[in-house]
């Protein structure tokens, strides 16, 4: 099992100015409240309290920015489309995300997690379309993978990929019974170690 490096909390930003300085690399986590993206966060990272995990889906309100070293960052995008909270706030977490995945120069890759139950929803493809205008490498974890057989899991990471085609890579994931862990570990060691090529354009 490859070890993942010793990561720490950096911090959180509900403004795009509050965000870390646009340098290095950093590889994102996206994923419906309900999907179960803080699990796996935990579980690639090693960490059983990296991301706060809860019965009440919805409770990453906020970028959360965590840093391996001084070049090298994760980070937890607010969980969307399952949440009670008002439609402005819903909105705002909408636009600070489309802001980040567009703008943020660093930004080597996105590890989209997903429901292996109810994949492909309208915030997958959403987040999917955001990806593939910056030509971002986007990897999808089928989640709760254990709560499916072994055909159906089949089956789904089967549509999966037939439905994304070249636009990302896919696999099943369970941070109950550590299935994929190492495979999704490896993506986002290999995200990590490439270099951002996308060229913000500054100019007006």
């Amino acid at each position: 099992m490859p070890q993942f490096p010793t990561v720490q909390f950096l911090t959180s930003s509900w403004q795009t100015h509050q965000f870390p300085p646009d340098q290095g690399v950093e590889v994102a986590f996206a994923g419906r409240s309900n999907a179960g993206k803080s699990s796996a966060l935990n579980a690639i990272t090693g960490r059983k309290d990296l991301a706060r995990t809860s019965k009440t889906p919805g409770r990453t309100q906020l970028i959360n920015f965590f840093a391996l070293n001084e070049r090298q960052r994760l980070a937890d995008l607010p969980g969307y489309g399952y949440a009670k909270v008002p439609e402005k706030m819903r909105l705002h977490w909408r636009q600070l995300m489309e802001r980040y995945v567009e703008t943020r120069a660093s930004l080597g890759g996105i590890i989209l997690v997903m429901d292996s139950r109810h994949p492909l929803t309208e915030f997958d493809s959403q987040m999917l379309e955001w990806a593939g205008a910056q030509n971002l490498p986007t990897h999808l974890l089928l989640t709760k993978a254990d709560k499916l057989s072994r055909g159906e899991s089949a089956s789904t990471l089967k549509k999966v990929r037939t439905a994304v085609g070249e636009a990302a890579t896919a696999q099943l994931f369970s941070a109950v019974a550590k299935t994929g862990v190492d495979d999704a570990r490896k993506e986002v060691l290999r995200m990590l170690a490439t270099t951002p090529t996308r060229i913000t354009d500054t100019t007006d």
